[in-house]
């Protein structure tokens, strides 16, 4: 399919869509972007080989990247089924809205999320399908289970976690949750269009829908749960992370206090 400006209601950023092949799955598997070079490459080759392209239709939510990591060539060869390119504004959670938005509209019937920077086990992903299976509206892939696996995560990071963001995540949502950080993730149509929900807002443009998304399920009596994963941190080199260490980690610490406070709540 050729690549068309798609233009829709306010909440929806500009984006373009190519299709490169049919709609040939249930669920949608969605993968934020922008110039993880090798990183990306490396993830989606780990799940070709693992067939994960055969139980759901990849997506790359490109938000502008420029480092060629993105060649159609390369993303048939690995079985990514559309890449879509975030024209207008917003960071993270404009491309998850872009993604989303395009995989209701397409009609999955549930939407998956990863980063695509090569730390999760992708691999995992049979794992949320059999509980999207068995009825679940959201799952936490969570490195902190048993069975998951939490490697070389940084020490600040993990207990910024476990310490501070997963309890007020937990509290905020009535329900625990161990690894409130990670964006790999699965939520259902059903709770993604509620009409108590509605993520596709302007007011989502960082990372703000991620934290709205892990308490508003459990909030409105949708079912949750968690299912273990496993993150690798690089043994060496620069933190694969687009989150920097003060603006971005200022970011998440206001979304979180705004979101225990409702402010991310549809008003009216």
């Amino acid at each position: 399919m050729s690549v068309q400006q798609l233009r829709h209601l306010a909440g929806v950023p500009d984006y373009d869509a190519e299709e490169l092949a049919e709609k040939s799955a249930r669920y949608a598997l969605l993968i934020p972007v922008i110039n993880e070079g090798s990183r990306i490459r490396h993830e989606l080759q780990r799940a070709k080989e693992a067939g994960i392209d055969r139980l759901v239709d990849i997506a790359i939510c490109d938000g502008g990247s420029t480092d060629g990591s993105l060649a159609q060539d390369f993303l048939k060869s690995v079985g990514v089924n559309a890449l879509l390119t975030k024209r207008g504004p917003g960071r993270q959670g404009a491309q998850l809205r872009m993604g989303i938005h395009w995989a209701l509209a397409r009609g999955y019937d549930a939407v998956l999320t990863i980063d695509g920077n090569d730390k999760d086990s992708i691999e995992s992903v049979p794992r949320f399908l059999e509980k999207l299976a068995a009825g679940y509206d959201f799952i936490q892939g969570s490195r902190f289970l048993p069975g998951g696996a939490a490697i070389r995560t940084p020490r600040l990071r993990y207990l910024a976690v476990r310490l501070l963001h997963a309890p007020v995540i937990s509290l905020t949502a009535r329900h625990w949750f161990t690894d409130t950080t990670n964006a790999y993730r699965a939520y259902s149509r059903r709770y993604l269009e509620d009409p108590c929900v509605q993520p596709l807002r302007d007011i989502f443009q960082r990372y703000e829908l991620l934290a709205y998304l892990s308490v508003r399920a459990t909030q409105l009596g949708f079912r949750a749960c968690e299912v273990p994963v496993r993150r690798v941190y690089p043994a060496t080199g620069k933190t694969p992370t687009k989150i920097s260490f003060l603006s971005g980690n200022w970011d998440l610490l206001k979304n979180l206090f705004k979101n225990l406070f409702g402010a991310y709540n549809p008003r009216g």
